[in-house]
């Protein structure tokens, strides 16, 4: 199975051409394209933040080709993005179209937009109804994310759009589109409070799952750290994975492994990232053959 990671954490410390060398060094089979610059988000003072990043600008396609043409020289390629969130914000709103045809023109299959953490499903579907057309068009599918909302006073998540399998599975038939399909987010996923777990979500959506967020945590906060560094126990998601027949990519999403890592340390820990990946590759792969050898006796 291919092995990928978002490349924003690193970015934000030597830029995406440089990360996309890094990724492809430390062995990974693909990037995840983070988009969030397209759109920085100021969640102190709900704004987006002015940017002069090129994925703004309006060569955008121009940038996204040469991290295209960087990436196939290095062996790897994209198998999925990030769109700028919260889509509750009229102006990242208006970056989705952008970030679907960003996709498209970087070769990733899907593109993970956020719903709308406090709308319910039959208001979120009118967004994805809106995006649908454009995701079509350029043959992305729309990867939704289970997501939680925060009680700062108690330090716990609360529910939020998708946040568990039912509210998730009302989300997807609510569209009933086969452009629309899910990303778990392993870390939110095992967060309590929010009444599930990763296993559990996982084979409550079955084969709707096309994409992974697979990052660590202390079963209570968002920490996005690196598998096998924390508490979650990656032995049953994986075992779940095999079960509902997960083809696609094991994407990582350990945002804050490398925060405030320094230029000349930073390789050293992407190999660790890939690492993890590979673990969790080989998991996969191990428990794959011993359930397709239990079913040949």
């Amino acid at each position: 199975m291919k092995t990928s990671t978002e490349i924003n954490s690193i970015a934000k410390i030597v830029g995406e051409e440089e990360a996309v060398r890094l990724v492809a060094e430390a062995g990974f089979d693909a990037y995840d394209f983070s988009m969030t610059s397209m759109a920085r988000f100021d969640w102190k003072n709900r704004c987006v933040i002015p940017t002069d990043h090129p994925l703004r600008s309006k060569d955008y396609l121009a940038f996204v080709k040469k991290i295209r043409r960087i990436a196939e020289e290095n062996g790897i390629s994209c198998n999925q993005s990030h769109a700028p969130f919260p889509v509750s914000h009229p102006q990242i709103r208006e970056m989705l179209p952008r970030a679907l045809e960003c996709t498209a023109e970087a070769g990733g299959e899907h593109c993970v937009i956020h719903p709308d953490n406090n709308k319910p499903a039959a208001e979120n579907a009118e967004m994805f109804f809106e995006l649908l057309p454009i995701a079509h068009a350029c043959g992305v599918k729309i990867a939704t994310e289970n997501m939680f909302n925060w009680n700062k006073e108690e330090g716990r998540a609360l529910p939020a759009a998708c946040s568990d399998g039912p509210d998730f599975l009302e989300h997807l038939r609510a569209v009933d589109d086969p452009f629309l399909v899910a990303c778990v987010d392993v870390g939110h996923a095992e967060m309590a409070g929010l009444g599930t777990s990763a296993v559990r979500m996982l084979r409550e959506l079955g084969p709707r799952v096309e994409a992974l967020h697979l990052h660590d945590n202390d079963l209570r906060h968002d920490s996005h750290q690196l598998p096998f560094t924390m508490q979650i126990d990656f032995d049953p998601i994986v075992d779940a994975l095999v079960e509902i027949g997960y083809r696609g990519c094991l994407t990582l999403e350990a945002v804050k492994y490398c925060a405030g890592t320094s230029p000349e340390e930073l390789p050293a820990r992407v190999r660790e990232m890939s690492a993890a990946a590979r673990r969790l590759d080989a998991m996969f792969t191990e428990k794959e053959k011993k359930r397709h050898d239990l079913h040949r006796i």
